[in-house]
């Protein structure tokens, strides 16, 4: 395995895939001469390791524990390379490595290295780390493409991904929606992939006499000192006190004080949101509240007068308000000769018709702001509450805005830069965005947020996010926080930290390269993984595969195929007619998912079921099959 990358991601990948998967890995990084300009997030690690040693010190924390899956076994080596050039990547032995994972932060050097490893290993497994996602189902199908035409195989790979495949994957797409689903009310953990949803909650210890709901099923079982601020809970080293995951129905049900993670909700998301129309706002948003208030009221008046002429002069409905609005407008002729009460009538008319020029200058006024600002950035609304402040719009925070809009929760952003990436995201769905330096007092103010349900810090540098949570903090002690940082290690001793000094309020801090980590690297091990879920400080996968090639699963029963703690299957995926015999073709297009499954039924070679497992039950349970690919 080959590995090549400039930030923690391609550090975390490697210690994945050596310490879960047991794999040699050579990992490509750059020097660390000092002349070449370190990244920023490398500056912001080195930051974040200064300040996990005071935040370490204060709550007397003397360390984590190894990660699931033990230490790395230190198998491989490491090259330094300024850039994954055609010398590097063949002395990085890439010609006869089984698989490639580029996880530069720059695009266009992953599509560069990627195109020159291709030439090197046809057979050559390929895992790109991609922001742009249309571009890269368009390098998909490209290298997939001349990797058959050079090694003469025009075969689809198989789903566990024996042969030749490439995988295009996002750290932004992969961790955005374990940071958007704090937001959720009620749903702390959600996994969403080609139009399926999964949701899993964790449940509170049921009280005495009370029988916990199950859902569809129990993930795991939250450490025993999830209720205590100082405990360890989630650290690997809590034993048998830590979180559990996949437990068996003895263990769920003898376990007593400890909240659940079960799965709440399954269902197809649908298609996507549209997009709000660039063309004629609504009329709610064309205009204000008081100036369709003052409308309204010309209206009824209108309305009275034609009555009252139609009453007085007897006419039809039609002229009666045909003469009101001539009346109206001052181009009808003056009734010297008619009675008083249509006399009265006209000069109440010309009144009305003097109020209504104001109200339509107003109205042209306000129509011509409303298209005017329509591409600029919005400002909160007042008596905004209950919203989320998100505060960063670099490449994680955009896409959360996204997930978070698609779920409908009124969102304000914070932001410093005019010109960052999601602010091109913000204008196009309607976001309210406050501009400055969230580290100044009265920015995180202006974003009402202490009326806000919760605060999502998400820049890339972990001393800002820390700063904003700590002052958001002071601001309202209860709000519900989520940190994005750099150093996993120094996110446990946040979250531990701001959990005994708040432990009435709920605080989350999460790692991008934990959250993403396990998905690159079973892409790497040609598995298709749908998503992970964080349990404290440990990660669930969410998995597809086929059942075929794999003792464990082939020939058993749903029962007999649960093993307690590795993995579970959760849904079958069959055709239109439940048959499960269709074509991969015919299973792309018309395929659904059946939940619950009966413990007695018997899985088939052709069946494709999803199961949750650790990362160190996938690595069992696909290990075999995944060397039997090429490479050596």
């Amino acid at each position: 395995m080959v590995v090549c990358g400039d930030d923690g991601l391609a550090h975390r990948l490697a210690a994945e895939l050596r310490g879960v998967y047991r794999e040699q890995v050579t990992l490509v990084v750059p020097p660390s001469g000092p002349r070449v300009r370190q990244p920023v997030v490398g500056r912001a690690r080195a930051a974040s390791a200064a300040l996990r040693d005071m935040v370490s010190a204060a709550v007397n924390r003397s360390g984590n524990g190894a990660p699931e899956g033990g230490e790395p076994s230190g198998a491989g080596r490491e090259l330094e390379a300024a850039e994954p050039t055609d010398e590097v990547l063949a002395q990085a032995g890439v010609d006869r490595a089984a698989a490639l994972a580029l996880v530069y932060d720059d695009d266009e050097t992953n599509i560069r290295a990627a195109l020159a490893a291709r030439r090197l290993n046809p057979r050559l497994r390929l895992v790109l780390r991609l922001y742009n996602r249309r571009l890269g189902r368009h390098i998909e199908e490209l290298l997939d493409q001349s990797a058959a035409l050079a090694t003469g195989d025009t075969r689809d790979a198989g789903l566990d991904g024996a042969g030749t495949s490439t995988t295009v994957l996002s750290d932004a797409d992969t961790a955005a929606p374990a940071l958007a689903a704090t937001a959720l009310v009620g749903t702390s953990k959600v996994v969403e992939t080609d139009g399926l949803l999964l949701r899993a909650v964790e449940r509170q210890p049921p009280r005495p006499g009370e029988v916990a709901d199950p859902g569809l099923c129990t993930l795991a079982l939250l450490s025993a000192t999830s209720n205590d601020p100082a405990g360890a809970d989630g650290s690997e080293g809590s034993g048998e006190q830590g979180p559990q995951l996949l437990p068996d129905a003895a263990a769920a049900e003898a376990a007593t004080g400890r909240g659940t993670v079960v799965l709440e909700q399954v269902s197809y998301s649908g298609p996507p949101l549209p997009a709000v129309r660039a063309g004629v706002p609504p009329f709610g948003e064309l205009f204000s509240r008081r100036l369709r208030w003052s409308l309204a009221g010309l209206g009824a008046c209108v309305v009275a007068l034609a009555v009252a002429l139609m009453v007085v002069t007897g006419d039809h409905p039609l002229h009666a308000t045909y003469v009101t609005l001539l009346d109206l407008f001052a181009i009808n002729e003056p009734a010297h000769n008619e009675d008083s009460g249509r006399q009265v009538l006209q000069l109440l008319s010309g009144f009305v018709g003097l109020l209504l020029l104001p109200v339509l200058l107003a109205a042209v006024l306000e129509a011509l702001g409303t298209f005017r600002s329509a591409t600029a950035l919005r400002k909160p609304p007042r008596g905004l509450g209950g919203h989320v402040v998100l505060l960063g719009l670099g490449k994680i925070g955009t896409r959360v805005l996204t997930r978070l809009r698609e779920m409908d929760i009124p969102v304000v952003c914070v932001e410093a830069d005019p010109e960052a990436r999601g602010m091109a995201t913000a204008r196009r769905l309607r976001v309210p965005v406050v501009l400055g330096d969230v580290t100044q007092e009265g920015v995180l103010e202006a974003a009402k947020i202490h009326r806000a349900h919760s605060f999502l810090a998400l820049t890339s540098v972990d001393t800002t996010n820390l700063e904003a949570v700590l002052y958001a903090r002071s601001v309202r002690s209860r709000l519900r926080v989520v940190l994005r940082l750099y150093d996993d290690d120094f996110a446990t001793a946040v979250y531990r930290t701001l959990r005994a000094a708040h432990p009435g309020a709920l605080t989350r801090s999460r790692s991008v390269t934990h959250l993403s980590a396990p998905a690159f690297a079973g892409a790497m091990m040609g598995r298709q993984i749908l998503g992970a879920i964080p349990v404290e400080r440990r990660v669930l996968l969410f998995a597809a595969v086929r059942v075929a090639g794999h003792p464990q699963l082939e020939g058993r029963t749903v029962g007999e195929a649960f093993r307690a703690g590795a993995w579970r299957v959760l849904a079958l995926e069959v055709c239109g007619d439940a048959s499960g015999n269709a074509s991969e073709g015919e299973a792309r297009q018309g395929s659904r998912l059946v939940w619950e499954l009966p413990d007695t039924y018997v899985l088939r070679g052709e069946d494709r079921v999803v199961l949750a497992a650790t990362r160190r039950g996938l690595a069992e349970l696909l290990g075999r099959r995944a060397r039997q690919g090429t490479g050596p």
